[in-house]
């Protein structure tokens, strides 16, 4: 994986190359739209979205994609036929290129990860 040594997001971005920078950019903006409550932070070398102190969602530029983290298998779970056409890790969302992101489908995450809590894995 790669970390990122950025102290906060807006220094994680500006390292981004330019081909990924308003992909990257964007899922910031869509997170900060849909998680109210959440607080920003750099963890693991990433923009992390954690509520009550536990790291719910993150993304990151890896070397070969652009990574979504969902911690929340609940809702994994709920999504699971939407996810079935996707590069999926046990958590980890991968988009190859960044003109494949969905952020139709991000957003409908984002916003089921805010509807309710649950456990992270």
């Amino acid at each position: 994986m790669v970390q990122s040594s950025a102290a906060d997001v807006d220094a994680f971005l500006a390292e981004a190359t330019e081909e990924r920078r308003d992909v990257l950019v964007r899922l910031r903006q869509l997170c900060r739209d849909e998680l109210g409550g959440f607080d920003e932070v750099m963890a693991y070398g990433m923009p992390v979205y954690e509520r009550g102190g536990v790291g719910e969602i993150a993304f990151a530029s890896q070397k070969q994609y652009i990574s979504f983290y969902l911690m929340r298998g609940d809702v994994r779970d709920a999504f699971e036929e939407r996810l079935a056409g996707h590069d999926m890790g046990k958590g980890c969302l991968r988009f190859r290129r960044p003109e494949r992101v969905d952020f139709e489908l991000v957003r409908d995450l984002l916003r089921a990860t805010v509807a309710a809590p649950g456990a992270v894995c």
